[in-house]
């Protein structure tokens, strides 16, 4: 049973950046998709962006140019790194995975989820 653990959430004024963690344990398969997502207080959960176990990449459109997302394999962690953050990307970030190579953003294809992380961007 895979746990996934998000950290580096905070609070930055517009324009600022951010890095999110998320490290995996009890997952050692070689086929995997890791993402992030979010979910903003009465709106639905969106897909932010997701890398595989060959490191092909995925970014929504309301991140690309200002995300990146990146695995460290040795260490089971992936990193999300946000710049030019805009209030709304305020929401609470959660990572997800499952295993398979279909590059989806939809929440449904996960299956593990970590606790999530909040983002709080605001002068």
């Amino acid at each position: 049973q895979a746990q996934l653990v998000a950290s580096g959430g905070g609070s930055v004024e517009p324009g600022g950046s951010l890095t999110l963690s998320c490290e995996v344990s009890g997952y050692s398969y070689t086929s995997y998709c890791m993402a992030w997502f979010r979910q903003a207080p009465g709106k639905e959960r969106e897909g932010v962006a997701l890398i595989d176990d060959i490191d092909r990449v995925v970014y929504a459109k309301s991140v690309k140019g200002r995300a990146t997302i990146s695995q460290e394999i040795a260490n089971n962690t992936i990193h999300l790194d946000i710049t030019n953050l805009k209030p709304e990307d305020t929401a609470f970030y959660y990572c997800a995975a499952y295993l398979g190579r279909t590059l989806s953003l939809l929440p449904s294809k996960y299956t593990y989820w970590g606790q999530g992380t909040q983002v709080t961007v605001s002068s």
